[in-house]
């Protein structure tokens, strides 16, 4: 069977490569006699398989070594609380940025340990812009400050030029990457701390990356719990308890296949003409929109409307009878939305581009 171009905005599409060589493996890894799933945490093969795991996220995002890589169960959003236990006390102010749903869940969770300062957005749920540097209003104190760098629902994504006025503060920059992790190349010794879901662009779900500077380990509040202290997972390979074996064998996978085709470079250099292609066509239409200020439109999660809107559920029904899943936008944002992650392949962009084509022809 062939398999569907999936736009699924997490869990996402996964490399075909990886899928592939997990299935050969599944019964009988490394010719153990056993599933990787199988097998315990603490033998010498997993261990391997972990070692490697981690040792290929640090080649390819080029994580300095004075960062730790954490591997952690309940995926970025058990971070939103763990981030203000493990860098502040109560009381002390934090400022967050607010551009969209999942700023909005960061907000709310880290207004449970600390007085949080909005820098700027919140005025809206699903905001289309990032407000302009001028409406911007950091905290002299804050311990941290912390973005969302791209807004999965609506596909609304900081910019370099954004980035690099919230470094010149001076704190420490806490960024949740979970849907643009990978997707291009970055700094991370700019950053104190990044997190990302996994179910995005790096495996299943279930599983959180951490990547947290050295000097912010050993600070938790006293009342932090165990399994939210990062020093707790620094502190034993990620494995106080019982990991997510079989999401980290698969990340693994998936960082093979990173490094196999390039490495985030290559990557970077696809997926910008798979988000611009996509674009163009939408801005050349008069059947489609994209509500996103364009220079700060996602690379991963391309936003769009039909001119009709009576139409939505007819082009959902064509679109998955053409093999062309998910396209439905999250209910907050209405709409459509073609998540195009790092395992997107460029036909599968060509594929809706001519399927949107082809349904305006037929409805315009």
């Amino acid at each position: 069977m062939s398999r569907a171009f999936n736009f699924s905005a997490g869990p996402a599409m996964l490399p075909e490569a990886v899928m592939r060589k997990a299935d050969s493996e599944f019964l009988d890894w490394n010719q153990t006699g056993m599933s990787v799933m199988e097998m315990s945490h603490r033998s010498k093969e997993y261990m391997a398989v972990a070692t490697k795991m981690e040792a290929d996220l640090r080649d390819i995002m080029a994580i300095p070594d004075n960062y730790k890589v954490l591997f952690i169960h309940g995926g970025a959003s058990m971070q939103f609380g763990a981030i203000p236990l493990n860098l502040c006390e109560q009381g002390d102010t934090v400022d967050y940025f607010n551009t969209g749903v999942w700023s909005t869940k960061a907000i709310k969770e880290a207004a449970r340990f600390a007085n949080v300062n909005v820098v700027a957005g919140g005025q809206e749920a699903n905001p289309t812009e990032i407000p302009t540097q001028s409406e911007w209003s950091f905290s002299e104190d804050a311990k941290y400050i912390h973005i969302c760098s791209n807004e999965t629902i609506t596909g609304l994504e900081f910019q370099e030029d954004q980035l690099e006025a919230i470094f010149a503060q001076g704190k420490p920059v806490i960024a949740d990457m979970s849907s643009n992790i990978m997707c291009r190349e970055i700094d991370v010794s700019k950053y104190a701390m990044i997190y990302a879901g996994a179910q995005k662009n790096i495996g299943p779900s279930g599983l959180a990356v951490v990547i947290v500077r050295d000097d912010l380990l050993g600070s938790a509040r006293e009342a932090c719990p165990t399994l939210l202290n990062w020093e707790t997972y620094a502190n034993n390979e990620s494995m106080f308890n019982t990991p997510a074996t079989f999401a980290w064998y698969l990340a693994g996978l998936v960082f093979e296949w990173i490094k196999e085709i390039g490495g985030v470079k290559a990557i970077a250099e696809i997926n910008q003409r798979k988000a611009q292609k996509l674009y163009d066509f939408i801005d050349a239409s008069d059947f489609y929109s994209n509500k996103i200020k364009d220079s700060e439109r996602s690379w991963m999660n391309v936003t769009f409307d039909l001119k009709n809107s009576e139409l939505d559920t007819a082009f959902l029904e064509a679109s998955k009878a053409a093999g062309l899943l998910s396209l439905k936008g999250h209910r907050a944002f209405g709409g459509m939305r073609a998540s195009i992650y790092n395992a997107m392949p460029e036909a599968g962009i060509d594929a809706l581009i001519e399927f949107m084509q082809q349904f305006a022809d037929q409805h315009g």
